[in-house]
């Protein structure tokens, strides 16, 4: 019997695969330009808290304490903080960081030194150019460090990896750098004529803005309104047609200005009327300065080379050091307590103000002092007509203590009131306020319209001392160039009127007899 063998291969069982574990991924992977904008994020962010921490730099500029600062804008420009009047912006570059100025105070002790060293004055310009300039260079320096030290702490908080951080302060580097090259670029240093205004000062935006010759070339605005007034005379001088009056060489010439205020302008144009109309004498009724200050005593150099004699009397805003410093000036005559002088045929007597306010403030009794100040120039001139020296013409600064002289002189002269008027007082004094020959110096600016600049010449019969006729002129005030140019007679002078004795009472209110010529 057969065996048969049947063999069975058992094979071992194959090991299932292994298990995986599943794993969740909360969130993807960061993509690069994900990874790109948060570093862009950080490095925007570290640079502005860097420029909010020391990002700004203390700089005296002159008389003055400012703050210098940058910071992060869409539009660049610069703006100064005045503060409380408000700020002005100006377009000066286009990049993403602005410059803010902040005026902060003016400092006591540098605006002692200025006044008391005046001499200084003529250097604050260079000095105030090299304060700018270090305060800008010290800012650039400091402003890089803010930026690169902001963008750096703020790149290690974030991502906690030095390599990173240090990344990020590079590149807040580069970034500064690239906007400084910008605001290089587009510089507009035109920009300061162009100014936008907030707070108080958007009150003054056109006043500024006609202002901008003289900001920018003072010295051919002065000779322009020199000009102006030369071919306006002339102009006049053709085109009148005044048969009642004209003046002839005999006819002793008197320019009368007030209240120049500063205003370095007025010399040009007095200047120019002196030569135009062959003047004899220049009489000023006081406030030629401003704050009476030994700092502004150069102002009054020019009087020296006017080219005819200089009548003075002392205002509110003219100091006893001002007129210290007229005194000495060759060619001035310095007019005070009655003091009374014979110059060009003509006898001047004068009073200067009682008071000094240069900062308009209101004192007790000023009224009263006026009066008494009227009432010795009065007196005075009662003792000079007594003693067979008639004074011919008086002058003093306030229309009220030039009306306590009713009565004892043909012609009372002030000013004060920064516009013209004319009238004959109860006892026969004609009195004549002169308006502001300075256009009201710095005080231009607060009203809609800039104050205009007004002057006047006074024709005087040399054999009577009498006053025959005037002609009024009047120029645009700041910035503007018009001019006007009118003449007026006495009542007596004019056509039809009966001839006036010497001996008589000062004549009756005047009238124009021609229109002004006005080109």
């Amino acid at each position: 019997m057969a065996r048969v063998r049947v063999r069975f291969r058992v094979r071992a069982p194959r090991k299932p695969p292994a298990p995986t574990t599943p794993t969740l991924d909360l969130a993807p992977r960061p993509r690069p330009w994900s990874r790109t904008l948060g570093l862009v994020a950080v490095v925007l962010l570290g640079a502005w808290l860097g420029l909010l921490v020391v990002g700004n730099v203390r700089v005296p500029v002159g008389p003055m304490n400012t703050t210098m600062t940058l910071r992060p804008s869409l539009t660049g420009g610069t703006k100064i903080n005045v503060s409380p009047l408000g700020a002005l912006t100006l377009d000066s570059h286009t990049a993403p960081l602005r410059l803010d100025v902040n005026v902060d105070q003016l400092d006591p002790s540098r605006s002692q030194a200025l006044v008391d060293h005046p001499e200084r004055l003529s250097g604050l310009q260079d000095e105030v150019a090299h304060d700018v300039e270090h305060g800008t260079l010290d800012l650039a320096v400091r402003s890089c460090v803010a930026v690169v030290s902001g963008a750096t702490a703020l790149g290690l908080v974030v991502y906690r990896r030095p390599r990173r951080a240090l990344a990020a302060g590079g590149l807040a580097l580069a970034l500064l750098a690239a906007s400084g090259a910008t605001a290089y670029a587009t510089w507009n240093p035109k920009s300061v004529l162009e100014p936008r205004f907030s707070g108080l000062l958007s009150s003054a935006p056109s006043l500024v803005g006609n202002a901008r010759s003289i900001v920018t070339e003072f010295d051919v605005y002065q000779q322009e309104l020199a000009r102006l007034v030369t071919n306006v005379t002339k102009l006049y001088d053709v085109t009148s047609t005044l048969p009642a009056y004209q003046p002839d060489p005999t006819t002793v010439r008197v320019l009368h200005v007030s209240d120049i205020h500063l205003n370095p302008a007025s010399w040009k144009i007095i200047a120019s009327l002196v030569e135009q109309y062959k003047v004899n004498v220049i009489v000023d009724s006081g406030d030629t300065m401003d704050h009476g200050t030994s700092a502004e005593n150069g102002f009054l150099d020019p009087i020296a080379d006017l080219g005819a004699p200089y009548v003075w009397v002392r205002g509110n805003h003219d100091s006893r050091v001002t007129q210290g410093y007229l005194e000495r000036i060759k060619n001035v005559h310095v007019l005070d307590e009655g003091r009374a002088e014979t110059i060009a045929g003509l006898r001047f007597a004068g009073m200067g103000d009682p008071q000094f306010t240069p900062d308009r403030s209101s004192v007790p009794g000023a009224g009263a002092s006026q009066e008494a100040a009227g009432d010795r120039l009065a007196e005075a001139l009662r003792t000079e007509t007594t003693a067979g020296t008639p004074v011919d013409v008086a002058v003093v600064h306030e229309p009220s203590a030039a009306r306590r002289t009713d009565g004892t002189v043909p012609l009372v002269l002030s000013g004060h009131l920064h516009h013209e008027e004319m009238e004959i007082m109860k006892n026969g004094t004609r009195l004549r306020v002169e308006g502001s020959t300075g256009g009201s110096g710095l005080r231009a600016v607060e009203g809609e319209y800039p104050d205009p600049i007004e002057a006047s010449i006074l024709y005087f019969d040399r054999g009577t001392k009498r006053l025959q006729a005037w002609d009024e002129i009047k120029l645009g005030g700041l910035g503007l160039t018009t001019a006007e140019v009118s003449r007026h007679l006495p009542k007596e002078n004019q056509p039809g009127a009966s001839p006036t004795p010497p001996s008589s009472s000062p004549p009756s209110p005047a009238s124009p007899t021609s229109p002004s010529a006005s080109p």
